[in-house]
């Protein structure tokens, strides 16, 4: 039986309707090294179809999917067990992480993977670097790779501590204009009834998109290329402040993320224009939220009138703290009763027996 041929992917260029999701995906794209991209939002917004066709504006680029009931073994690699038990020497055999090497790697509903998977997927995206220490193997690979996981907000989250690990994120909603609607499906259409002939009427814009993206790429690669001045780097950190971050890595990818987009955009230097336009991406998730639990403001305490309406001051000192409603203390007249006298003094005497 001969492998099904995998179908050709929607072209990146045709994507339409979800702005923040193509910048995203192609700032992860030009500097992997900004740890991935995660995508919420509901089912049927072309997540799964921006993550394929990302891989294909990289030359010679690996789409790789990692499955749910993927093992830890399966993505990191782990011992060659027939060569072991053929008596030869202990061998490395690679998993998804080696096979992702300078492509993409895509999770649908991430936040369903045991943590133990995550830690290890964001280790390796972040460093670029797959290190194994487990069944007698030391070993260490190179797995530079875009993440893109994807989860909808419905089926849980993650841990804050995994969400800050995320370069950028990105939040998709329905789209509830008539005419963008019917303009997307139109060309979903299209591309089903015809792949090949849609993608030729877009291989010119996918060209194009192909081209920024290597270039973007080659100019990341100088370390004194895209400089950025002060004030710049003062609207970073008033972002961030801004946002009630925990840490300062929301700083270092607000930066890079800039300093992606300035290279995509052949700007000279990166400016605060830049660092606006990738700020929501970096803070989405990592925002703090306004805390439900804090304690409302205290009502003031209505004062004491007199008969004329006229405010009095509080017994407390007017200090406004008072009990509402508490009464001052009066003098209470106290009328001197007579002793009762003794219960047996008034009763008829009991005779005694004989």
């Amino acid at each position: 039986m001969t492998a099904a041929d995998m179908p050709v992917p929607f072209p990146f260029a045709a994507i339409a309707g979800q702005p923040q999701l193509r910048q995203a995906l192609l700032l992860a794209a030009a500097d992997p090294g900004l740890g991935g991209v995660l995508i919420e939002g509901p089912r049927g917004t072309a997540k799964t179809t921006a993550a394929r066709a990302l891989a294909e504006l990289m030359p010679g680029a690996p789409f790789v999917t990692l499955p749910l009931g993927a093992s830890l073994e399966s993505l990191v690699g782990t011992l060659d067990l027939g060569q072991a038990m053929a008596g030869h020497e202990l061998r490395f055999a690679p998993g998804l992480l080696a096979r992702a090497h300078g492509g993409v790697l895509y999770v649908d509903e991430i936040n369903l993977l045991p943590d133990a998977l995550i830690d290890s997927l964001l280790d390796a995206a972040a460093s670029g670097v797959n290190v194994v220490e487990r069944d007698g193997i030391s070993h260490r690979h190179a797995a530079r790779f875009v993440l893109v996981g994807t989860m909808n907000p419905e089926e849980g989250t993650l841990r804050p501590q995994l969400l800050d690990r995320f370069g950028l994120c990105v939040q998709l909603r329905n789209i509830e204009d008539a005419a963008e609607r019917q303009a997307i499906v139109r060309a979903r259409l299209a591309f089903d009834a015809d792949p090949q002939g849609f993608r030729a009427r877009h291989a010119q814009e996918q060209a194009a998109l192909a081209g920024s993206l290597s270039r973007a790429r080659a100019r990341l690669g100088d370390a004194s290329a895209l400089p950025y001045d002060d004030a710049t780097h003062e609207t970073v950190g008033a972002l961030c402040i801004e946002a009630g971050v925990d840490g300062l890595r929301a700083d270092l990818v607000m930066l890079r993320s800039a300093r992606a987009l300035a290279a995509w955009e052949d700007a000279p230097a990166i400016s605060a224009g830049h660092v606006q336009r990738v700020a929501e991406a970096v803070l989405l998730h990592r925002r703090k939220p306004v805390s439900a639990s804090a304690p409302p403001a205290a009502a003031p305490v209505p004062r004491k009138q007199d008969a004329g309406g006229a405010p009095q001051p509080d017994d407390a000192g007017d200090a406004g703290d008072g009990d509402w409603g508490a009464m001052p203390p009066e003098p209470v007249g106290i009328e001197r009763v007579k002793p009762l006298r003794p219960l047996l003094s008034t009763s008829r005497a009991v005779p005694k027996k004989a």
